[in-house]
């Protein structure tokens, strides 16, 4: 693929506003962010703090740690935060500088001030709208569809900003995720300019490797990475563990930044580690290990572009399935290899819900990880599912279309009854 090719520059685009740094949970940090740009429009630290959230942030920020806030989990931990220590200049990285007297000051404030959260009835299923008052002044600010995407401010009841909801923090729009195709991807892979995206790349095996390894060494979540490797050493084992291990430090509060993809730390572990560690096994080249990761992360966009950035589809599915299509082509693998890998390994981890974002996040990255390396075993014995079989249909393409549709629309009812299950609520 050339260089002054449409596609050649929307790739590179995609892959530069996807693979961005985050710490902590995406959810409670857009949170975070949210109220730290409420906060910075008020001359004083407000008094009242009223969280309107879509089901879907509350499904995903109520049950993890927000870093830097001494062990803090939830919604209102994360506002606090945010009005206290957050840097909305650093967007996903606005509380990754708070001092010690700051968290001192996050828990004092979070028991003094008036929080209330109120679920949001219709809506993007991302969407937070969170109003600061003081005594004399009111902000209010707004992001939707994407975890920095400012869509409304205000103060006093004149509006600063406002724009429509699409993205404004990844590709552009939905015309350079129309470009995505799996044959194109790979085309891509092989020809980039690694110059081009090395530096993006090179951060992201940087930063999630970190944090990979400190879920391996120290005690986080349930450490489903540390029981997996206990009992088996295998590279297959060892590449479950080393994205599992991520996200249950991630999942626990862990400071540690991570690279996302799809708005997603623990999809952007999880297509990163498992290449990684068959990359080290096999002693592949640095450049080889960068195209498949050049794979892996834009087939992860791919899969995500018709779902939704959250849905109750597992996010970890498509992150595994990619990581899966990364390791093909380390082995050598081009488009037949790595459609069947995609297209098997879809078709067999496709039911995982997504039931908010905990611990036993890593329990199913570890499943999907193991999912997609099965699809590509399957391949190399001469085996695949065919057209036909349940929501697999002729073509890679169609068959991403599919899980698209089951995750965006078949899901949807799916969505409200696990948040009903989760808020207890029985009505």
């Amino acid at each position: 693929m050339k260089k002054n090719n449409r596609k050649y520059s929307a790739y590179i685009k995609i892959l530069k506003e996807e693979l961005i740094p985050a710490m902590g949970c995406t959810e409670p940090i857009a949170i975070a962010y949210c109220a730290a740009k409420a906060a910075s429009l008020l001359d004083s630290l407000p008094d009242k703090c009223t969280i309107a959230v879509s089901g879907n942030i509350i499904k995903n920020a109520n049950s993890v740690v927000v870093p830097n806030t001494n062990g803090m989990k939830g919604i209102e931990a994360a506002a606090a935060a945010g009005i206290i220590a957050g840097n909305p200049d650093k967007a996903l990285e606005v509380i990754s500088s708070v001092t010690p007297e700051q968290k001192k000051q996050i828990s004092e404030y979070l028991i003094s001030v008036d929080f209330t959260l109120i679920p949001m009835r219709e809506g993007n299923a991302l969407d937070i709208l969170i109003t600061l008052q003081t005594q004399h002044d009111t902000a209010k600010v707004r992001i939707s569809d994407c975890h920095t995407n400012i869509t409304f401010m205000e103060k006093n009841g004149t509006i600063l900003y406002e724009a429509p909801a699409a993205c404004t923090d990844t590709s552009a729009g939905p015309t350079d995720y129309d470009l995505l195709n799996v044959e194109d991807i790979i085309e891509f892979a092989d020809t980039v300019d690694l110059a081009d995206m090395e530096e993006i790349i090179a951060r992201q095996i940087k930063y999630n490797k970190a944090i990979s390894e400190e879920g391996l060494k120290n005690d986080w979540g349930a450490n489903i990475g540390k029981i997996i490797l206990a009992s088996d050493s295998s590279l297959k084992a060892r590449a479950k563990a080393s994205a599992a291990a991520g996200s249950d430090a991630r999942m626990s509060g862990c400071e540690l930044p991570v690279i996302i993809n799809s708005g997603s730390g623990n999809q952007g572990i999880t297509i990163t580690m498992p290449v990684v560690v068959y990359a080290e096994e096999l002693k592949s080249s640095k450049d080889t290990l960068f195209r498949a990761l050049v794979v892996a992360n834009l087939i992860a966009v791919h899969e995500k572009a018709n779902m939704g950035r959250l849905s109750a589809y597992c996010g970890a599915v498509s992150a595994g399935c990619a990581a899966a299509c990364g390791i093909a082509y380390l082995n050598g693998g081009k488009l037949d290899e790595i459609a069947h890998t995609l297209v098997n390994s879809v078709a067999i981890a496709s039911g995982i819900v997504c039931d908010g974002a905990k611990p036993s996040c890593a329990a199913k990255i570890a499943a999907a990880v193991d999912c997609g390396i099965l699809g590509y075993e399957m391949y190399l014995h001469g085996q695949q599912f065919y057209g036909g079989d349940g929501i697999v249909s002729k073509g890679v393409e169609n068959t991403l279309k599919n899980i698209g549709r089951l995750g965006s629309d078949g899901m949807h009812e799916t969505d409200k009854e696990i948040l009903r299950i989760m808020t207890g609520d029985h009505g």
